[in-house]
């Protein structure tokens, strides 16, 4: 049973963003400030990446340990609206794994980053994402020109 109102429920969750959150807008910034230049949350790409770096078929989620279940097998489970937010929550992950197989069977390479990871270790983040960049780089130049 949920002891808030609903009133007060629905003014919780209206607060809660799906999009430029702040460990999203802190990795972007760092990207930007090194001369990276990506798209944001691009609905052109199947599962709409935070990130996208479109040439190389980089593309990068920042999910939120809450709502996508991180440790999710040992974690405490909610206790307030459970069954809601069990199934809520089981199906995000579902969605995530769905998202990476699409994208990965189309030769994208998905890197994921908890928003705490970014909060904690930011430079370990954009160094991934750089070495990625690099070997991606490296493998589009084995690539012989078209001649058509």
């Amino acid at each position: 049973m949920d002891n808030l109102t609903s009133l007060q429920r629905s003014k919780n969750m209206s607060v809660i963003r799906s999009t430029n959150t702040k460990a999203e807008v802190r990795l972007a910034k760092a990207l930007w400030h090194i001369g990276l230049r990506y798209r944001k949350n691009n609905k052109k790409v199947f599962g709409c990446p935070d990130l996208t770096f479109r040439n190389l078929k980089i593309a990068i989620f920042v999910d939120g340990e809450f709502f996508h279940g991180k440790d999710w097998e040992t974690r405490k489970k909610p206790k307030t609206n459970s069954e809601y937010w069990i199934k809520k929550i089981e199906r995000n992950i579902q969605r995530d794994l769905e998202v990476n197989h699409y994208l990965e069977s189309h030769n994208w390479k998905v890197l994921r980053f908890w928003s705490n990871e970014i909060k904690k270790n930011l430079g370990a983040c954009v160094s991934e994402i750089l070495n990625t960049i690099n070997y991606r780089t490296q493998q589009l130049m084995k690539i012989p020109p078209s001649w058509g």
